[in-house]
């Protein structure tokens, strides 16, 4: 991931903040509730995600025209849909970045699609580790036995982690 440093950073607008909300509900359904609407801030940034902050707080992106959390998002607003959950053995390689393979899988909820983001939490306490796109539909990753399935984000200690408004 290039650098990413903030550009503009302004207020969404009321119809703004709904539109982001439905594209949100979008994605992960009912969970978006979760997620409040009051007082959005959209940043702006030199990469290729904008950032939208929650109380001050980057919760979600967006990235390619979908919105999804952050790994700060989910850490504040679990949810169950769009989780694929690693094993032990696969959490330091994922924490630092890499995509997941899927040898390394133990669980792959039924509502993932092939090029949609997906949350990839850790298997003993169910904390999230990175954010990544699918390679593959749920049935498909289901069916395969070795391969990347996930390319992987954002994970903790990325640049978008380390970011303070």
């Amino acid at each position: 991931m290039t650098r990413i440093t903030p550009r503009k950073r302004h207020t969404l607008r009321r119809s703004e903040a709904e539109n982001l909300k439905n594209r949100l509900h979008a994605e992960i359904g009912e969970s978006a509730d979760l997620f409040p609407t009051e007082g959005i801030e959209i940043v702006e940034t030199s990469g290729e995600v904008t950032l939208f902050l929650v109380r001050r707080r980057p919760l979600l992106m967006e990235r390619g025209g979908v919105v999804f959390p952050t790994l700060r998002g989910l850490l504040e607003h679990p949810f169950p849909q769009r989780k694929i959950v690693v094993d032990s053995g696969a959490v330091p390689f994922v924490a630092k970045g890499a995509d997941v393979m899927r040898p390394g899988i133990t669980s792959i909820s039924p509502d993932i699609r092939a090029g949609c983001p997906v949350q990839v939490v850790e298997e003993k306490h169910g904390k999230p580790l990175a954010v990544g796109i699918a390679l593959f539909d749920a049935a498909q990753m289901q069916e395969k036995e070795k391969g990347k399935v996930v390319k992987t984000i954002h994970f903790v200690g990325d640049e978008i982690w380390v970011l303070e408004f």
